[in-house]
């Protein structure tokens, strides 16, 4: 009786702990990374455009220089690289930028690892 519980069970337990550790992964897929010049810049509507996607400017968003340093929205540029962690919005499905690295030219792979940001 007790080994017909266990193999009852335990296929119930397996299942929500793949459920649960789904949602935590699909969680993290929400963050986007995106490195590119930028191509439109609209401080009106706040937005920003990094290889034709489109993300929103909130309050939060943090703009800093390819040292990590904080700097203000005044560096940011059309045409300048940028370097852009943003997470998809769930409500609006919109792309939201959490921070925008300037950076000096288009970072080869190799050379990421020079940048703390980059993974």
């Amino acid at each position: 009786m007790r080994n017909e519980f266990l193999r009852n069970k335990i296929p119930l337990l397996v299942f929500f702990i793949l459920i649960s550790s789904t949602s935590a992964l699909a969680q993290e897929s929400n963050t986007v990374k995106v490195q590119g010049r930028v191509m439109s810049l609209d401080l009106y509507k706040n937005e920003i455009t990094v290889n034709e996607k489109v993300f929103m400017l909130s309050p939060q968003t943090q703009i800093k220089d390819e040292r990590d340093h904080s700097i203000g929205f005044d560096g940011l540029k059309r045409e300048a690289w940028v370097y852009v962690v943003g997470v998809n919005n769930g409500t609006t499905k919109k792309l939201v930028a959490k921070k925008i690295y300037l950076l000096p030219n288009y970072i080869q792979r190799k050379e990421r690892h020079q940048y703390s940001f980059m993974d």
